[in-house]
């Protein structure tokens, strides 16, 4: 069998212990019984094998935060493939290795199963073992390891002796899970906290700061603020940042005293309790400001050379310009904003007519979809394009982007909602009627600039009209649209060029990159 399909079996199956919802309602009324979860993780960890004491081989970091996590950690989501979530040196596992531990870490929970009440760990859980076993068996210097929601009672709390802990920027997400403030959420991301070991945070919110600086306080934990990037000593020259965007400075920030302060640890053996016991003794009552130093070179190549596709990226195929960003969160979505003004208008300083603009849009979960979409009306889009996160019509093994924890009648019903949305932010009424391009039916001619689609696929094509060359190829289906549809889109046949942002979900942006990158669609 070739390692395709056994990597393709084994994803289907990790795809089957995917959180239903009652298993998430289920994680909402136990969250206040925190160490239960924690047990519950720790029998899974030593029925694959595995033991928390051997977790302190790894020499970790231990990563929260609402956004900037993922710039410095590279993990979860993944945006096409699962095996992006763990990766060593940078680069996701291969798929040889992914299915050889994969099985290992499946097959010792399988067999344990009767004896253990049926029981099997949900999709997280069962990729942060695996991600564990992977990180002990091919020996890693040191394993960044970010926390899934929340922190107190994530299943990555498990770990006991990090090296060092990490806050990234703060803001409301996962509220049904985490709470509805800022105070709640930063309480529980101040839970990875460990007594003695350094913690690393950036500006936040007052009222969320001064919850971090409590919980620092109530676990003897030394907690620093990250100061700004340009306070870094160079030689004259700026740091130069791989990743745009005005906020990856203080992820930058936040990268650079991590690894400071891992390199200072582990480096320095001998001098690692005295030294936390020194920080200790400093920060306990207030949030310190960390000292800057002067980056290594590797550390200065490192942020310069940082790629994260599905943040703040472009990506042009003929007359089409894509803007990805997966912002997701109302603060992270004013970001996009301001990164895609930016960026589109130099775009279009270059262009030789006019430009059509066109949004792509989809949101999952308790987001906030409308406040969301109410930051993107400033940016005076054309269209704007709405579909749930199914890469295509047709029925394929696309198992990697497969979710079962959403019926497709939630999520095109979700989708419906969102176009109600921009219509009431962008004319101040609902125009009903709110129509889904499915099985030959389509929107009302009444709301000639929204569409909704039944997958990526299909919105793309309509977007496009055929001026991208990777979407026209003849091997990818084609779904039928109406004369007068089509006639609506004479604007994007006769601009100059296309610009299209997609933005709202990391998935819808996954589902995008693997029909227009071939990196992405082997």
């Amino acid at each position: 069998m070739s390692y395709f399909l056994f990597t393709q079996d084994a994803i289907c199956t990790l795809n089957t212990l995917q959180t239903n919802a009652s298993a998430l309602q289920q994680v909402r009324q136990e969250r206040n019984h925190p160490q239960q979860q924690l047990q519950a993780m720790q029998g899974f960890l030593e029925r694959a094998g595995l033991t928390v004491e051997e977790l302190n081989r790894l020499n970790i970091i231990h990563v929260t935060g609402t956004k900037g996590k993922v710039s410095w950690c590279k993990s979860s989501p993944h945006l096409v493939q699962v095996r992006e979530r763990i990766r060593i040196n940078g680069q996701p596992i291969g798929k040889d290795i992914f299915s050889k531990y994969f099985w290992q870490i499946y097959g010792r929970l399988e067999e344990s199963k009767p004896a253990s009440g049926g029981t099997m760990p949900a999709y997280f859980r069962f990729l942060t073992i695996l991600a564990f076993h992977v990180f002990l068996q091919e020996k890693v210097d040191v394993a960044v390891i970010e926390v899934g929601i929340g922190g107190a009672y994530d299943c990555t709390n498990i770990i006991r002796k990090p090296w060092v802990c990490g806050v990234a920027s703060l803001g409301i997400d996962h509220t049904q899970i985490l709470g509805d403030t800022i105070e709640k959420i930063a309480w529980q991301k101040g839970g990875i906290f460990k007594p003695g070991v350094p913690a690393f945070t950036v500006s936040q919110p007052e009222g969320a700061m001064a919850v971090l600086r409590d919980r620092a306080k109530e676990i003897q934990c030394p907690l620093w603020l990250c100061p700004n990037l340009d306070d870094y000593q160079t030689d004259g020259t700026a740091l130069h940042l791989g990743l745009a965007g005005k906020h990856q400075r203080w992820n930058a920030s936040l990268a650079l005293q991590l690894s400071n302060s891992w390199l200072k640890r582990r480096c320095s053996p001998g001098k690692s309790s005295r030294m936390g016991q020194g920080l200790l003794c400093c920060s306990l009552t207030r949030v310190q400001p960390a000292t800057s130093f002067r980056p290594s070179s590797e550390m200065m190549m490192g942020l310069a050379n940082t790629e994260w596709p599905g943040r703040n990226q472009t990506l042009r195929n003929g007359e089409v310009t894509y803007f990805l960003d997966g912002a997701h969160t109302v603060r992270s979505m004013q970001a996009c904003v301001d990164w895609f003004k930016g960026s589109a208008a130099q775009h279009e300083k270059n262009a030789s007519g006019p430009v059509a603009r066109v949004l792509l849009f989809n949101a999952t979960g308790d987001r906030d979809s409308a406040a969301m979409l109410k930051l993107l009306v400033p940016c005076h889009f054309d269209f704007a394009v709405f579909c749930p996160n199914i890469t295509e019509a047709i029925v394929s093994c696309n198992a990697d982007q497969q979710n079962f924890n959403v019926s497709v009648e939630n999520m095109l019903t979700r989708c419906m909602d969102n176009q109600r949305s921009w219509h009431l932010h962008n004319r101040g009424v609902d125009q009903g009627g709110a129509g889904l391009l499915i099985e030959e039916r389509l929107v009302p001619d009444n709301q000639a600039d929204t569409l909704v689609f039944p997958c990526i696929l299909s919105a793309l094509q309509w977007i496009s009209q055929g001026r991208d060359a990777v979407l026209a190829d003849a091997n990818k289906q084609v779904l039928a649209v109406k004369p007068n549809i089509r006639a609506k889109a004479a604007v994007l046949r006769e601009a100059a060029q296309i610009h299209v942002l997609v933005t709202g979900s990391l998935h819808l942006v996954g589902g995008v990159l693997k029909h227009l990158s071939p990196t992405y669609s082997n």
